[in-house]
């Protein structure tokens, strides 16, 4: 599920859009994450395949790379919609905030976070 929240001029939108895997993949092609084949599991390997959970991890980890910065609020904002809800918006930005790629930096009210390569 893909959560959008905002506003559109003066009134508010909440949108919520159901994905299946099929349309992940698209979504993650479209923003040039790799797209791993899910093989049956006669043919699979011990290591389990990548979940929607990974698939939205790539996809918010490619959002911020491909701004280069956000504001903490707004990348908030964003990964709620990525992952539709505040509370799994919030554990990716946990995440991000502990990736070697994704640098912190305090300003005043709100952090910065950077990509870095």
């Amino acid at each position: 599920m893909l959560r959008i929240r905002g506003t559109v001029g003066d009134m508010p939108v909440d949108l919520t859009v159901e994905m299946d895997e099929s349309d992940w993949a698209r979504l993650g092609t479209q923003l040039g994450v790799p797209v791993q084949e899910n093989k049956p599991l006669s043919e699979s390997s011990a290591k389990p395949g990548p979940s929607r959970n990974d698939a939205v991890w790539e996809i918010a980890q490619e959002l911020l790379r491909k701004a280069g910065h956000m504001s903490g609020p707004d990348l908030l904002g964003q990964l709620e919609g990525l992952a539709g809800s505040t509370a799994a918006g919030k554990r990716l930005m946990v995440r991000m905030r502990h990736s070697a790629n994704v640098k912190v930096e305090s300003h005043g009210d709100a952090p910065e976070y950077h990509w870095v390569e």
